[in-house]
């Protein structure tokens, strides 16, 4: 029997905003926090993902390569973000290449335990609990549902 490799949570190589606060334990690597942002416990953020300044991201999140997050927007408790879409019918198991990017507007809201898979959301957009995002979002408003509709524009 073999001893497994073992990793340590950490932060390591980040850039960091003024008056950012983190609150440990996670795992924040290579990535870029803005301005008075909050950053919850058992979350994890990847390299090359960018948050803009006064955005919250609450426990248990998880923020992959390729996801850009604007300013002033909310992440919930437990949100999934995916690069992956299986596009060769499973995982992209390294091929970079196959994976998409997520980048999401200006204070923007997302539930708790939402899925956003590779899109683009327009500023002012609220994303209700439980949700899964599996296409664009052109128009301010609440969207919510599996896949996530429409509730109500915006004015």
């Amino acid at each position: 029997m073999s001893a497994p490799e073992l990793q340590q949570a950490g932060i390591r190589d980040v850039v960091f905003g003024a008056r950012v606060k983190v609150v440990e334990p996670c795992n924040l690597y290579g990535c870029r926090i803005g301005d008075d942002c909050f950053i919850g416990p058992f979350t994890e953020i990847q390299k090359d993902v960018a948050i803009g300044a006064r955005s919250r991201v609450q426990s248990h999140s998880f923020i992959c390569e390729l996801v850009t997050i604007g300013e002033d927007c909310f992440i919930g408790h437990g949100v999934m973000f995916i690069n992956d879409t299986f596009a060769g019918g499973g995982p992209a198991r390294g091929r970079k290449d196959l994976w998409r990017k997520t980048v999401i507007g200006n204070r923007v809201s997302i539930g708790s335990n939402a899925t956003i898979m590779p899109v683009l959301i327009v500023d002012d957009v609220v994303i209700g609990a439980g949700s899964v995002v599996t296409k664009d979002i052109a128009s301010a408003g609440t969207y919510a549902g599996n896949p996530a509709r429409l509730l109500e524009l915006r004015k």
